[in-house]
C-alpha cells in the first residue's frame, strides 16, 4: 500500500511541476481530487503526456507503447533508436535520434532507466496492468511496432551490411543496436497484428532472405533452440523464417510467389514444417501438411522428425495434426536412436507421451543408440510423473542397463533425483547396488553428484537397503566416500562415516585415502572431518610416496596448517622422488607454505632429491608456468644453511635453471636471476656436466634479458663452448634469436659464425 501512496504523491507532483508560474502550480493543485486512485492518476498523466506540444506527444506515447509490449525489455539506445525510425523510409536518419532525457522527459515520469541492467522499465507493474486494461491508448501497438522494426531491416543501411563475417555479431550489436532486436522478434509482433503495411514490408524482407543480416541473428539465435547444440550453418530461406515465426499468409504467399520446394532442407537439414512444429504453429503445420508434394516425416541432417520437434517441446496440437498423416511414423528413430516418444518423456510432455504411448507399433521400451531406454531418460530427468508412467506398463523392464551398463537407478541416483529413486527401489526387479562398466554403483555416482540438493537423501535411500555395500570400489579402486570426498560432498562425507562398516582411510588404485584427496583440493572443512577418526593415518603415503601433507603443501597454507598441528606427522618426509613437501611447496611458487615449513626446526631446507635438486632449484625453475617464485626464492636465500650455489645430478644449479625458463614468465625470472647474481657465492658462468653455462641455455631459449644481465658480469666468457663445442652464439643462431644474436655479437670477445 505504500509504494502505491508513493506512486500517486510523485505522480501528482510531476503534474504540478509541468506548470511553469506559482499561479499555475496553485491551480493545478487546487483541481486535483482527493480520493482519486492510482489509474486515475495514470490516465491524467498520459493526458497530458497525449497533450504535449511539437514532438513531445509522439515521443511519449512511442516510448510508453514499446516499453510495454515489447518483446523483452530493451535498452536505451535501442529505444532511442526505434523512436527515430520513419515508417515507410527507406534511409535510417541518425540524427533524428532522441536522447534518453528527452524521453523521459515526454513520458513524465512513466518511464524509468535500471541502472544495472541499462534497460527501459515502466516505473511500476501496475502501470503496465493499466495500459493493458485500456487498449485504446495505443493504435494496434503489436501491428505498428512490426511495421516500424521492418522498416529498419529494409533500410539501405541495414540491408548494405554484409551477412556475417570475422567478430560480426560484436560489431553489429555495438553499432546498431536495434538490430538484434528487430531480427529477432519482428515476427512476433506481426503474428500479433500483421496488417496491410507489414505484410508488404515482410514480403520485400523475405524475399531476399538468405542474404539478410537479419538472417545472421536468427540463425544465431536458433542455434540455442535446437534439440542439440550443432555447429551453425547459413542459408536460411524466406519460407523458413516465416514458418518459425508462424505467420501462415507469409508462408502461403511465398510458397505460391516464389514456388519454393517445401521440402528443403536449411538448417540442418530441417524443413519449413520442421520448425513450424518445433515453436507449435500448429495453422502452419496443418497447411503446409496440407500441401502437393510436402513430406510430413521428412527428418533433418540429423534424423529427427516435425514429429520429434513437437514431441520434444510439449506441442500438443502439433502432435496430433501430424499423427493424422498416414506417412508419419510414430516411432521412428534419429540419428542417435531417439524416437519422438523418448523426446517427450526426456522433457516431461505428458499429454504428449500418452498421446503416442495410443499409438500402434510404438515401443515403451525401446532403446537409442546409447542403450537408453525410455525409463533411463525420465530417471536421468527426474521425470517423476514419467517414471511413475512408464513404471505401470508391462512391458517396461525397470533395471534394464543400457551400454555403460547404467540402470535406471544409477541415472536417478547420480542426478540428486530422490522421488525416482524413491519409486525405483519400490520395485523388486531394481538391484540397488549393480555396478556400471566402471564399476561404480548407484551409491557411488550419488556420492559424485554436485549439483543436486537432494543428493544426501538419495544416499540415505540407498544405505537404507541391506543389500547396498558402502564400501564397494570401482575400478579405480574408489569408493563411496573417496568419491564424495572428491566431490566435496561434505554432508555425505559424515552420512557414510556414521557407517561402521566404512574404514575412512582406504586407498585407491593409487594409493590415495580420503584425507590424501582432501588435502590435493586444499579442503579444511574435509580434512578437520576425516582427521577426527582415529584410524586415518595423517602419515599414509600413496603409490609415489606422498604424504598428505605433501598434497597440501601443492594447494595452500590452511591445508598444511591443520596438518602441522598433529604431532605426529612428519613435516619433512621425502617421497619416492625424494621431494619433500618445502620442495613440491617452492616447486609450485606457494610462499605462504614455504614459509610455515621453514618454520619448522626438522625441516632441511637444502635438501636435495634424487635428481639432486634442491628446494631452491625448483624454485628457481619448474613445470609450472605463472608462478610467483621470486618470495619464495628470497625465502629460501635468507637460510644460511642453503647454498645458492649448489649443483644438482647435472651439474646444474639454481641460476642455470633460471637462465632457461619459460618464455610466459619471463620478467618473473629476471627477478630471480637478479637475486641469485646478487649473491657472491653464485659463480655466473658456472658449467653443467655437459659444459653448458648460463649464458648458453638463455642464448638457445632466446632469452634476452637473461643474456643481457649476463654479458654485464665480468666472469661470464660469452665465448664459452659446450661439450660439443657450441658457443652461445652458435646456439642463438640455431633458434633465429636475432636479438641474442646482435647482443653477443656487440661483444668483441665474441667469435663470429663462420
Amino acid at each position: 500500500m505504500y509504494i502505491f501512496r508513493f506512486l500517486l504523491v510523485s505522480l501528482n507532483i510531476e503534474a504540478i511541476l509541468q506548470e511553469a508560474t506559482v499561479y499555475r502550480r496553485r491551480e493545478k493543485l487546487s483541481k486535483m481530487t482527493p480520493g482519486l486512485g492510482l489509474g486515475d492518476a495514470y490516465g491524467a498523466t498520459i493526458e497530458r503526456i497525449k497533450a504535449q506540444g511539437g514532438d513531445k506527444s509522439r515521443l511519449g506515447v512511442g516510448a510508453l507503447m514499446w516499453v510495454s509490449h515489447a518483446e523483452r525489455p530493451l535498452t536505451a539506445d535501442q529505444l532511442c533508436h526505434a523512436l527515430a525510425i520513419e515508417l515507410g523510409s527507406a534511409d535510417f536518419n541518425a540524427g533524428n535520434i532522441p536522447s534518453m532525457m528527452t524521453l523521459l522527459g515526454c513520458c513524465q515520469g512513466l518511464i524509468t532507466v535500471d541502472k544495472g541492467a541499462s534497460t527501459v522499465r515502466l516505473i511500476h507493474f501496475t502501470l503496465k496492468e493499466y495500459l493493458l486494461a485500456h487498449p485504446d491508448i495505443f493504435s494496434r501497438p503489436h501491428s505498428a511496432i512490426a511495421e516500424i522494426c521492418l522498416t529498419y531491416l529494409n533500410s539501405q543501411q541495414i540491408k548494405a551490411l554484409p551477412v556475417y563475417a570475422d567478430d560480426h555479431h560484436n560489431t553489429l550489436n555495438s553499432d546498431y543496436p536495434f538490430l538484434k532486436y528487430c531480427s529477432l522478434y519482428w515476427g512476433a509482433h506481426a503474428k500479433q497484428g500483421l496488417s496491410d503495411c507489414a505484410r508488404s514490408l515482410a514480403l520485400q524482407l523475405l524475399q531476399e532472405y538468405d542474404s539478410h543480416v537479419s538472417a545472421y541473428f536468427l540463425i544465431d539465435h536458433i542455434g540455442t533452440l535446437a534439440l542439440h547444440i550443432y555447429t551453425v550453418s547459413y542459408g536460411l530461406s524466406g519460407v523458413h523464417c516465416a514458418s518459425f515465426f508462424g505467420i501462415v499468409e507469409l508462408v502461403e504467399a511465398l510458397i505460391e510467389t516464389q514456388g519454393y520446394d517445401t521440402n528443403k532442407g536449411w538448417y540442418l537439414g530441417g524443413s519449413p514444417l520442421s520448425w513450424a512444429a518445433r515453436n507449435g504453429h500448429e495453422e502452419v503445420v496443418q497447411m503446409l501438411v496440407g500441401w502437393e508434394g510436402v513430406d510430413p516425416d521428412k527428418p533433418n541432417d540429423y534424423g529427427q522428425t516435425p514429429l520429434s520437434y513437437a514431441a520434444a517441446y510439449g506441442r500438443e496440437g502439433v502432435v496430433e495434426i501430424l499423427l493424422g498423416q498416414a506417412e508419419v511414423n510414430p516411432d521412428r528413430k534419429d540419428n542417435q536412436g531417439r524416437t519422438p516418444l523418448s523426446y517427450a518423456v526426456g522433457y516431461g510432455h505428458r499429454g504428449v507421451v500418452m498421446m503416442l504411448l495410443g499409438r500402434a507399433g510404438v515401443s515403451p521400451d525401446r532403446t537409442d543408440n546409447r542403450g537408453r531406454t525410455l525409463l533411463c531418460h525420465a530417471a536421468k530427468h527426474g521425470q517423476e510423473m514419467m517414471v511413475e508412467i512408464l513404471l505401470g506398463l508391462e512391458k517396461v523392464d525397470p533395471d534394464k542397463p543400457d551400454n555403460d551398463s547404467r540402470t535406471p537407478l544409477s541415472h536417478a541416483a547420480g542426478g540428486g533425483h530422490e522421488g525416482v529413486v524413491k519409486m525405483l527401489l519400490g520395485r523388486e526387479e531394481v538391484d540397488p547396488d549393480k555396478p556400471d562398466n566402471d564399476g561404480e554403483t548407484p551409491l557411488s555416482h550419488s556420492a559424485k553428484d554436485l549439483g543436486s540438493i537432494n543428493t544426501e537423501g538419495v544416499v540415505k535411500l540407498l544405505l537404507g537397503r541391506e543389500e547396498v555395500n558402502p564400501e564397494n570400489a570401482d575400478n579405480r579402486g574408489r569408493t563411496p566416500l573417496l568419491n564424495a570426498t572428491l566431490s566435496r560432498n561434505w554432508g555425505v562425507v559424515e552420512i557414510l562415516l556414521g557407517r561402521e562398516e566404512v574404514y575412512p582411510d582406504k586407498q585407491d588404485n593409487d594409493g590415495l585415502t580420503p584425507l590424501s584427496h582432501a588435502a590435493r583440493s586444499g579442503s579444511a572443512k574435509g580434512m578437520k572431518i576425516l582427521l577426527g577418526r582415529e584410524e586415518v593415518n595423517p602419515n599414509q603415503p600413496d603409490n609415489e610416496g606422498r604424504t598428505p601433507l605433501s598434497h597440501a603443501a601443492s594447494s595452500g597454507g590452511d591445508a598444511v596448517k591443520i596438518l602441522l598441528g598433529r604431532e605426529e606427522v612428519n613435516s619433512d618426509q621425502p617421497d619416492n622422488g625424494g621431494r619433500t613437501p618445502l620442495s613440491h611447496a617452492a616447486g609450485e611458487g606457494s610462499e605462504e607454505v614455504v614459509e610455515i615449513l621453514l618454520g619448522r626446526k626438522e625441516v632441511d631446507p637444502d635438501k636435495q632429491d634424487n635428481d639432486g635438486r634442491s628446494p631452491l632449484s625448483h624454485a628457481a625453475h619448474s613445470q609450472y608456468v605463472f608462478v610467483k617464485r621470486e618470495g619464495v626464492v628470497k625465502l629460501l636465500l635468507g637460510r644460511e644453511e642453503v647454498n645458492p650455489d649448489k649443483p644438482d645430478n647435472r651439474g646444474r644449479t639454481p641460476l642455470s635453471y633460471a637462465t632457461s625458463g619459460r618464455s610466459e614468465d619471463m620478467e618473473e625470472y629476471i627477478r630471480v636471476m637478479k637475486m641469485l647474481l646478487g649473491r657472491r657465492d653464485v659463480i655466473p658462468d658456472q658449467p653443467d656436466n655437459d659444459g653448458r653455462t648460463p649464458l648458453s641455455y638463455a642464448a638457445e631459449r632466446g632469452f634476452e634479458g637473461a643474456v643481457g644481465m649476463l654479458l654485464g658480469r665480468e666472469e661470464v666468457n660469452p665465448n664459452k663452448p659446450d661439450n660439443l663445442s657450441r658457443t652461445p652464439l652458435m646456439l642463438a643462431s640455431g633458434g633465429a634469436h636475432q636479438g641474442v644474436i646482435t647482443l653477443l655479437q656487440s661483444r668483441e670477445a665474441v667469435a663470429p659464425l663462420e
